[in-house]
């Protein structure tokens, strides 16, 4: 099944209100006027305000960076795969505790890929 590509400019969040920022590196491929963004890019999140419980109080545990899953399996760039709207991003702490997924909005919407 296809979905629209992301491209560079989409707007990605951690659940809890963080923003993404992307390390994109894709310099060849556009998608919708913006480079398309990669799996293999680095996406650090700034601004998570997530805090968990502990027996004294809370402690910060906010999301740093996304995972993704379920990436585009036929477009590739550069031998990478493109992330699709359909893709899962999964947000981790810095201790790579699993937090929740990514929320992806301003998706271009004249490209897709499977």
């Amino acid at each position: 099944m296809s979905a629209f590509i992301l491209q560079y400019g989409c707007t990605i969040q951690c659940p809890h209100g963080g923003t993404a920022q992307v390390i994109n590196t894709n310099m060849r491929v556009k998608v919708g006027g913006n480079f398309a963004l990669l799996a293999t890019d680095t996406y650090l999140i700034s601004g998570c305000p997530f805090q968990v419980p502990i027996p004294a109080g809370t402690k910060p545990q906010p999301c740093v960076t996304i995972q993704w899953l379920n990436e585009a399996q036929r477009v590739k760039v550069g031998g990478k795969p493109v992330l699709l709207q359909t893709s899962t991003g999964i947000c981790k702490s810095v201790e790579g505790i699993p937090q929740g997924s990514a929320l992806v909005t301003g998706v271009q919407t004249k490209v897709q890929g499977s």
